[in-house]
């Protein structure tokens, strides 16, 4: 199989936590393809025609998109049991939807920032994405500890992962504060050797 891959992209380090827990790392080669909205990586058109990473290329089907499609495929492959069967399956799948959406949210924020000329860019616009962010981590905070503190599953691979792109691009916003519970399961989380062998390069 080959992992179209970035080190930054917070939905690929998903998927590369997956492979690090689940076993599977060694039966995937990363092939690096970068992008962003305003250039697509042009190897990734054939494989995923929204030109995104990560994509999965595998030898018995056509190339899988997006990253959780790219895990639901490595867990079940795997045997991982990341997506366990019974209710428990519904709360997974909400929660690393919840995850994603903040994700969807922190890159749209990133994207204002590096690509909309500055005289164009809407700071009530970023501030409501933010705002979705914020809702979230008080969500996590409210509802969700005990689901985290529980055991592995693709919820909290999500959450850790969008937690550790809030680090990397919006650490100013300090999305800790409030947030004392889910700040130190992160701590905790982060030291994970998954998620240590995934973290992102600066810059």
């Amino acid at each position: 199989m080959k992992l179209y891959y970035s080190p930054t992209s917070p939905y690929v380090r998903k998927v590369m936590v997956l492979l690090h827990e689940s076993g599977q790392l060694d039966d995937v080669d990363l092939d690096t393809a970068g992008g962003t909205p305003l250039a697509p990586a042009e190897a990734l058109v054939g494989k995923n025609p929204l030109a995104k990473v990560p994509a999965l290329e595998r030898p018995d089907g056509p190339t899988l998109f997006d990253s959780r499609v790219i895990c639901a495929y490595l867990d079940a492959r795997g045997g991982a049991g990341f997506y366990p069967d019974g209710a428990r399956r519904w709360d997974v799948l909400t929660l690393e939807a919840l995850a994603d959406g903040m994700l969807d949210a922190a890159l749209l924020i990133t994207y204002e920032a590096r690509l909309r000329p500055e005289d164009k860019r809407w700071d009530s616009w970023t501030d409501s994405q933010w705002d979705k962010i914020a809702r979230a981590c008080s969500a996590l905070e409210e509802r969700w500890m005990a689901h985290l503190s529980g055991p592995l599953d693709m919820g909290q691979i999500a959450v850790g992962c969008a937690l550790g792109y809030l680090d990397l691009r919006h650490d100013a916003r300090g999305w800790r504060e409030g947030h004392p519970a889910l700040a130190a399961w992160f701590a905790g989380f982060e030291s994970r050797p998954s998620m240590m062998a995934t973290r992102p390069p600066a810059g």
